[in-house]
């Protein structure tokens, strides 16, 4: 079976025939193509007008879902997904929108990272293994993830093993001084008993034992699909060979469900169990990434803002979620925080709520203002208050060009509201210097400083017009996959 790897950009438009050609389709199978792309929320498709070949960033009124089977040129599609998602004999890999100057076959290396910063996404979230996509009719077995969880278990954990304890004479393990004192023979010296032979307990591996060897045999399938797939590269992943034993040789499939079923039932490791019952799930079902019966799996998310979300609040270091008595900062709490009460309250939890007033009822709302990201660094011996908003947008805003992929009117206004929100605090403890700012992303290698969004009728109100830059993607993913922070210098806020 040949299979077609392809790489293409999120939100980047392409015409039918551009699939057709791309993924070596015939007029049949693009329009399944698109179809099933379609019904599983990874491929939109847009009017085909001059304007949208020129778009970077897709919004809601763009979208218009027609029908799959129109003619090529009568509508565009776009890939709402970063990741990587196998249909039948075909694997797509989406890489983000903000590398524009990329051509498909150049985006290795940064799409390595991408799905590196993917896995500890997910880790992070502490989501679970989404072992099957989408419901009804459009179910289908995630083989992929299935297969990546396996491999990664494996990295982290090694083989699956059980050991036997053995009793020796005279050997290295731990001495069995009941057993020795009740059936060993002593020398007694000095009213001090002396023993020849002492009991001593090992564990012993089974080298032989089922689970091992099906562990192993599983592994070896797992990678050599990955490998056929061609992602055993984008993934970072050697090939695994461990077994030159079939899954047939352990009995039909039945037998060996039953037979972990039964191990699950002796076994109560947290890790151990969610082992089996992948290897169960791998097991049970049709166990082939690149087949022709064009089912979808998946690895990576439709919502690629949250991810560069949460990467922006950790690399600069969020402190919306602590409490006011661990905020590190130069002056000490004030006095109207100095409660019990109010000392454990979080940042966020100082945001006033709305209230709602009746005529003879008042109710105060659940929700209110979140901003994504606060943090109060001291620089240069002061404290700053910097209000950061990441937005996953591809900003077009250069001379002679009309502005394109920016936030929306709420979005800068809510932006003020957050400093408005927090005047008092900033005031008590006399932080001095405010800013806000938004954080977007750029496949270039430094810090672009792109200029300022404001109102001016509420930058009369005294509130701090919204810085917008434009960060390194390559250099926050390096920071948030080694646990750093980005200097906010380099912001030059």
């Amino acid at each position: 079976m040949r299979v077609v790897s392809q790489y293409v950009r999120e939100q980047k438009r392409y015409t039918k025939n551009d699939l057709k050609s791309k993924f070596s389709f015939d007029e049949d199978g693009v329009e399944k193509f698109i179809k099933n792309l379609k019904a599983y929320g990874v491929l939109k498709s847009v009017k085909n007008t001059d304007d949208q070949l020129e778009m970077s960033d897709l919004v809601d009124d763009d979208i218009e879902i027609t029908d799959e089977t129109a003619e090529s040129g009568d509508c565009l599609y776009v890939f709402t997904y970063v990741g990587v998602i196998t249909c039948g004999s075909r694997v797509i890999k989406v890489y983000p929108k903000y590398l524009l100057s990329k051509k498909d076959d150049d985006v290795l290396d940064e799409m390595k990272q991408v799905v590196k910063v993917l896995e500890r996404y997910s880790r992070s979230e502490e989501q679970i293994i989404n072992v099957f996509n989408g419901d009804g009719e459009n179910r289908s077995f995630n083989i992929l993830a299935v297969i990546l969880f396996l491999i990664n278990d494996y990295y982290e954990y090694g083989i699956y093993t059980n050991s036997e304890d053995i009793i020796e004479v005279n050997g290295e393990g731990e001495i069995l001084w009941g057993k020795t004192i009740d059936e060993s023979f002593a020398l007694i010296e000095d009213n001090r008993p002396y023993y020849m032979e002492l009991y001593t307990e090992k564990s012993v591996e089974d080298d032989m034992d089922y689970f091992k060897r099906l562990h192993e045999c599983v592994l070896t399938e797992c990678s050599k699909q990955l490998h056929a797939a061609q992602l055993d590269e984008l993934f970072d992943m050697d090939r695994i060979e461990l077994s030159e034993e079939t899954l047939e040789d352990f009995g039909d499939k039945e037998y060996i469900l039953e037979r972990i079923v039964k191990e699950l039932n002796l076994q109560f490791n947290t890790h151990r169990q969610i082992l089996l019952k992948t290897l169960y799930a791998y097991i049970s079902q049709d166990r082939k990434m690149l087949d022709e019966n064009d089912g979808i799996s998946m690895f990576g998310t439709t919502a690629y803002h949250a991810v560069w979300e949460k990467a922006c609040a950790e690399v600069f270091d969020n402190k919306l979620n602590t409490m006011l008595c661990q905020l590190k900062m130069t002056v000490p709490l004030a006095e109207k925080y100095q409660g019990k009460k109010e000392r454990r309250q979080k940042l966020i939890d100082i945001i006033e709520k709305p209230i709602w007033q009746g005529i003879d009822t008042e109710a105060k709302a659940a929700d209110t203002l979140i901003p994504d990201l606060i943090s109060i660094p001291c620089i240069d011996g002061q404290d700053w208050f910097i209000i950061f908003d990441a937005k996953y947008y591809n900003l077009q805003l250069e001379k002679g060009k009309s502005l394109r992929g920016n936030p929306g009117v709420g979005d800068v206004t809510k932006q003020y509201l957050y400093q408005l929100a927090y005047r008092d605090f900033i005031n008590v403890h006399h932080i001095a210097e405010v800013r806000n700012c938004f954080l977007m992303p750029t496949e270039e290698n430094e810090i672009v400083v792109k200029g300022v969004a404001k109102m001016q009728m509420l930058e009369a109100l005294g509130l701090e017009n919204i810085q917008i830059r434009l960060i390194s993607a390559i250099k926050l993913y390096d920071c948030y996959l080694s646990d750093t922070h980005m200097d906010i210098k380099e912001l030059k806020l």
